[in-house]
C-alpha cells in the first residue's frame, strides 16, 4: 500500500509582519510533528509567509517589497526547518523576484533533506486584481515510496487545463495552496471535486483562515468524494491518502463506472482541439490499457 499521511494547516499569516509570520508557522510545524508524527508532508496556504492582511484592513500588497529571491535566506530558513523536523514542506507560496526581475507567486515542495524538489510559478495568477507576472511551466515531483504530486495556486483551480496536464504528467495528488478573500470560495469547492473527479486525482485546497481568507480547506478523493471540509477559523485536517485508490479508480473507473483516461487512450488521438491549434490528445505514459 502505497500512503502519504499529510497535514493541512488552514491558518493565517500576523499581518503585515513576514518574520512574524514565519515564527508562527515554524511553531505550527513543530507542533504538528509532536502532535501527529505519522504525518509526512504539510502545507499552508497561499502567500502565508508573505503576511497578506485581510482583504479590506490593509493596503494592498507591496509585492516588490516582499519579494525574495530563491534560493536565499527565506528558503535557507525553510530547508533547516524541513531538516530538524524530517518533513516534506510546501509552505504555501512566496513572491519570488526572478534573475529577470519578473516577480511571481510561486509555491515550493522542499523535502526533509532541505533540498528544494519544486518550484511552480502560477501560470493562471488572479487578474486583474493579483499583478504577479504568470508561469509557464507545469510541475510535478515525486516523493519515494508514496507517489507523484503536482502543484497549483488557489485560481489556477478554475482552469480545468491545469489539473488535466498535471494528472496527465503523472500527480496523483494535487496540492494547491489557495487564499481566498470572497464569497467565491464556494465555486471554488465545486472545482475542487470536479478536477478531482475528472482526473482521478486527490486535491487537497488549502485556504487561509478568517480573517484572512474564508477558509473551508478540502480534501477530495480521486472519485470527487469529500473527505475533510474545515470551517471559516483556523484548523488542521489531518489524513492518510492511499495513493492506490488512484490506480484503483483509473483502472476500474470512479464509482467503478466512468474510465476517462481509458477513453482518451483509445478516441484522443482521433479528435481535433481548435483551441490547441488543432493538436490532439496524447496517451500520458502512466497510462496501460486494460481492455
Amino acid at each position: 500500500m502505497r500512503t502519504l499521511a499529510i497535514a493541512a494547516i488552514q491558518t493565517r499569516p500576523v499581518a503585515g509582519d513576514p518574520d512574524a509570520s514565519f515564527d508562527r508557522f515554524r511553531t505550527q510545524v513543530l507542533s504538528v510533528r509532536d502532535l501527529f508524527p505519522h504525518v509526512q508532508l504539510v502545507v499552508v496556504p497561499e502567500l502565508l509567509l508573505a503576511a497578506e492582511g485581510p482583504l479590506l484592513e490593509l493596503p494592498a500588497h507591496e509585492m516588490h517589497q516582499l519579494a525574495v529571491p530563491i534560493p536565499g535566506p527565506l528558503t535557507d530558513r525553510l530547508c533547516a526547518l524541513a531538516v530538524e523536523t524530517g518533513l516534506w514542506l510546501i509552505p504555501g507560496s512566496v513572491f519570488e523576484r526572478a534573475e529577470d526581475g519578473r516577480i511571481h507567486n510561486t509555491a515550493l515542495a522542499i523535502s526533509p533533506e532541505g533540498e528544494i524538489t519544486a518550484r511552480y510559478r502560477k501560470i493562471f495568477p488572479w487578474q486583474p486584481y493579483e499583478q504577479a507576472a504568470p508561469g509557464d511551466e507545469f510541475i510535478v515531483f515525486d516523493i519515494p515510496g508514496a507517489g507523484r504530486v503536482g502543484l497549483a495556486i488557489c485560481y489556477d483551480g478554475s482552469f480545468p487545463e491545469t489539473i488535466r496536464q498535471l494528472a496527465w504528467l503523472g500527480a496523483e495528488i494535487i496540492i494547491q495552496p489557495t487564499l481566498t478573500t470572497t464569497r467565491d470560495r464556494e465555486m471554488e469547492l465545486v472545482c475542487a471535486r470536479a478536477n478531482a473527479w475528472t482526473n482521478q486525482v486527490y486535491v487537497v485546497n488549502v485556504n487561509a483562515s478568517d480573517p484572512c481568507g474564508v477558509g473551508a480547506s478540502v480534501i477530495v478523493d480521486p472519485e470527487g468524494i469529500v473527505r475533510q471540509q474545515a470551517g471559516p477559523g483556523e484548523e488542521v485536517l489531518v489524513d492518510v491518502l492511499d495513493l492506490d485508490t488512484v490506480t484503483r479508480v483509473r483502472r476500474y473507473g470512479t464509482a467503478g463506472i466512468n474510465r476517462p483516461w481509458s477513453q482518451l487512450a483509445r478516441y484522443g488521438g482521433r479528435i481535433k482541439l481548435p483551441m490547441y491549434e488543432g493538436g490532439t490528445f496524447t496517451t500520458p505514459p502512466w497510462h496501460h490499457t486494460e481492455d
